[in-house]
């Protein structure tokens, strides 16, 4: 069980600080936007110049401050079809700065400090979310092992899924019962699987929507998903087809130290932050505020999906 658990505290361990630095790193700049809001109380009345940039609708503003300057700023807007070209725009700044940051007038206009607010608790939804399914995925386990259970025969199959977005391999149970009915479970993965004797004898609890099979050595494998009646469609495993690498053997050779999977953590948030950057460039216009938001969040997705769908070696 120790594995499973660490790998539970992982995954919990990379929503809470994936979050907790996609939240800072927003709401400083929420802080630091409001502050510089709150100084300027210096009003002007800008000319819209051009409307509708971006996927958006945002609008560019010609203005000019209480010294003569003049300045030609992006503003996003609400009311998008008030603020049309040619229209007048009030803007607020502050009076002491010496290069001035348009702000707009408008109360209602809160658009560009919404872009820092509301993704921060969109963020939390979806931290609390995948956190959620962990502590489900727990107290599932647990309360599946404190049923009775009974032995049966069991044959430890892992193989191939066909869904890119998760780990590549899993690792199933065939369980046959003394009726000679058989049924598949999915569990996580764990050392004690490996070289496992044919005709495994294990002790089931709770043959419902979950069964925890108990191992000889007393290790209990955390079923994911329900307990299944036919084998899986998504999966092919690997004594189902011709094996060419050595991590398509799960009877590893003797010598051979099968290692839990974190090094392919480090390949997968790679890969998160790759997609953050390109999302980022694409879609923020670009900005660091926003292409640095776009790697936090999709590094933790990414990983913490990854270590949802159970990685094996």
């Amino acid at each position: 069980m120790r594995t499973p658990l660490r790998a539970a505290l992982l995954g919990i361990a990379v929503i809470l600080t994936g979050y907790g630095l996609f939240a800072a790193w927003l709401g400083l700049h929420a802080v630091s936007y409001t502050d510089a809001r709150d100084r300027a109380t210096a009003r002007t009345t800008g000319v819209v110049v051009e409307d509708g940039i971006g996927d958006d609708l945002d609008i560019r503003v010609r203005w000019t401050d209480g010294g003569g300057d003049t300045h030609v700023q992006r503003f996003g807007v609400y009311d998008t079809d008030r603020y049309a070209e040619g229209e007048d725009f009030p803007v607020a700044y502050d009076p002491a700065a010496g290069d001035p940051r348009g702000f707009p007038a408008d109360p209602s206009e809160t658009a560009a400090e919404d872009d820092l607010i509301v993704p921060v608790l969109l963020g939390g939804a979806v931290a609390l979310l995948l956190t959620l399914v962990w502590l489900r995925r727990g107290l599932c386990f647990r309360l599946a092992a404190r049923r009775p259970g009974r032995p049966l025969t069991a044959r430890v199959r892992t193989g191939s899924r066909r869904a890119a977005w998760r780990a590549p391999r899993a690792t199933w149970l065939e369980l046959t019962t003394p009726e000679g009915g058989t049924r598949w479970q999915r569990v996580m993965w764990h050392p004690a699987l490996h070289e496992p004797p044919p005709g495994l004898r294990v002790t089931v609890h709770g043959t419902g929507r979950r069964a925890v099979a108990a191992l000889p050595d007393g290790t209990r494998l955390v079923p994911l998903g329900r307990l299944r009646e036919h084998p899986p469609t998504n999966a092919v495993f690997d004594d189902d087809v011709m094996r060419t690498d050595l991590r398509d053997a799960f009877v590893l050779p003797p010598g051979t130290t099968a290692a839990p999977p974190w090094r392919d953590a480090g390949t997968t948030a790679a890969l998160g932050a790759v997609l953050g950057v390109t999302l980022g460039l694409v879609m923020t216009g670009p900005t660091l505020t926003g292409t640095v938001a776009f790697v936090l969040s999709c590094t933790t997705l990414v990983t913490s999906v990854w270590l949802l769908s159970a990685p094996q070696p």
